[in-house]
């Protein structure tokens, strides 16, 4: 007898829904990306609606609160940078702010979630559940991601700011101005800043941030220190010691640390007592820059633009990886900026010391708050692994608004360097002079009613021999000096205007970036 094969297993049919009941499904959908939006826009409307009115009314209150205050800080700071300076430079308000931003991206999520709830998910058609959960999740990943990440910032700005200004000690401006030592260090394995590469002292303007850039050779010698300082005590007559130039003042101070007390930075201590000394200049704060570091920090940025007047050598003839950076106005990388900044080789220490003014320059004018926004994260850890300060977080936002306002203005430079200074056997009482009348010339305040005397430059001490030059068909002079007509670009040595006989242009001017 035949047997009858089973019929096929087919999956039953789902009823056919009515008109009544689609239009039903459409209605719950529509209301759950409704809580969802709501949700989105104003945290705690979705609660406040359909679920717990009390969380709805806590969770409105709360974002009026943070809307209001953000706002209105937003517009104060716009007004008054000051604010803005202070909010970013101040460690406990920073981690406020970031709690602050975690337990929001906390709490919006599971508004989120709540809302979703809310929307009664399982009451949906399949499709329109799937749907539900993704905006749901797209909402609540994207507001809490971008929560977190400002949190992930401001832990950033905050650990920069503890990390680098963790000086204790603030001082106030010493006849108006601000004098901060700023010194390019050593970056060998186990000797950081033990010999300073670069050697400048930052005159700024207390009220206004015109600066002046005063250069001091690593090659100076017989230079007294600061009168009371530990450094005098050992040479009160000043360090005249065989093979003792002031790049090497760090390195005897550290090796005699004994002297300096419970000081971490003997080495500076006693390049500070020095500086004093020779520019009768009393010094506020110091950085201390790890010039391979520095590349980090121009490539965060994007690169400098810098006027390249000469071939520069990257590296010297024995490396592998020698070559030049071509003459142009270009913009160079952190390998090469660096490169600009230290080669001397076809040079001399007089024009690289020019090309460092010229970088700082660029880096001060070229390095705008949008380009820091843009490439913080990349900045912050270039600055950490780079400088080394004693400036306190306290006065940050202080120094902040001088640096924006400096950007507007010129720069004006006085560098201790021959043919105005012989740098083996200084004549102290003429390097007062000329760091005085420099620093008296661009703040336009002369002191005790007498005009602001013009410095001595290198044009004044060479013009005989730059007039002869001249005559002899050489063209016009290329020293730098105070004056404000920038030096003819007929001379260049080294990548720099100007040469060794006559002086370098960036050296000593009033308009910095007219000569570089």
């Amino acid at each position: 007898m035949a047997t009858l094969a089973p019929p096929p297993l087919t999956r039953p049919r789902p009823a056919l829904r009515t008109a009544e009941e689609e239009r039903a499904a459409r209605v719950r959908f529509r209301r759950a990306v409704a809580l969802l939006v709501m949700t989105l826009v104003l945290p705690g409307s979705a609660q406040l609606v359909a679920g717990n009115k009390e969380v709805g009314r806590t969770a409105l209150r709360i974002w009026f609160v943070l809307l209001v205050g953000g706002v209105g800080t937003a517009l104060t700071a716009g007004l008054w940078h000051q604010l803005a300076f202070w909010i970013v430079s101040t460690p406990w308000l920073l981690l406020v702010v970031r709690l602050l931003l975690i337990a929001l991206a906390l709490g919006w999520a599971a508004l989120f979630v709540d809302a979703w709830r809310i929307g009664q998910p399982l009451s949906l058609m399949l499709n329109h559940r799937r749907v539900i959960i993704a905006i749901s999740a797209v909402m609540a990943l994207g507001v809490g991601s971008t929560l977190l990440f400002g949190a992930h910032m401001v832990s950033t700005q905050r650990g920069l700011v503890l990390a680098l200004f963790s000086g204790n000690e603030v001082t106030g401006a010493h006849d108006g101005r601000f004098n901060v030592l700023l010194l390019g260090g050593d970056a060998g394995q186990g000797r950081w800043g033990l010999r300073p590469d670069s050697i400048t002292v930052a005159s700024i303007d207390a009220r206004t941030g015109r600066t002046v850039l005063v250069g001091l050779p690593r090659n100076m010698a017989n230079f007294p220190f600061a009168k009371g300082s530990v450094m005098r005590e050992q040479f009160p007559g000043g360090f005249d010691c065989e093979g003792c130039y002031l790049n090497g003042v760090s390195t005897w101070a550290e090796d005699h640390k004994e002297l300096f007390g419970d000081s971490e930075h003997p080495g500076v201590d006693a390049t500070i007592d020095a500086v004093e000394g020779i520019t009768d200049l009393k010094i506020n704060y110091w950085a201390m820059v790890n010039l391979e570091g520095f590349k980090d920090l121009v490539d965060a940025v994007g690169g400098v633009t810098l006027n390249v007047r000469d071939r520069i050598p990257v590296g010297l003839p024995s490396d592998d990886f020698y070559t030049h950076i071509e003459p142009g106005v270009k913009k160079l990388d952190g390998f090469e900026t660096l490169w600009f900044a230290r080669a001397r080789y076809d040079s001399d220490d007089y024009s690289r010391m020019a090309r460092q003014k010229c970088v700082m320059s660029a880096m001060l004018h070229q390095l705008s708050p949008q380009t820091v926004l843009t490439n913080f994260s990349a900045i912050a850890k270039a600055s950490s692994a780079m400088v080394s300060t004693n400036v306190p977080h306290s006065e940050l936002d202080y120094f902040i608004d001088l640096a924006l306002k400096a950007k507007s203005q010129k720069i004006s430079t006085v560098s201790l360097v021959p043919p105005a200074v012989d740098t083996a056997d200084p004549d102290i009482a003429e390097v007062h002079a000329m760091v005085a009348a420099a620093i008296d010339k661009a703040s336009g305040e002369p002191k005790d009613g007498k005009p602001a005397q013009q410095a001595p430059t290198a044009d004044v001490e060479a013009s005989a021999d730059a007039d002869a030059d001249a005559d002899a068909g050489g063209g016009a002079r290329a020293g730098g000096g105070t004056s404000a007509e920038p030096a003819t670009p007929d001379v260049v040595t080294g990548g720099s205007i100007g040469s060794l006989k006559t002086g370098y242009a960036a050296n000593q001017a009033e308009d910095l970036g007219a000569v570089c």
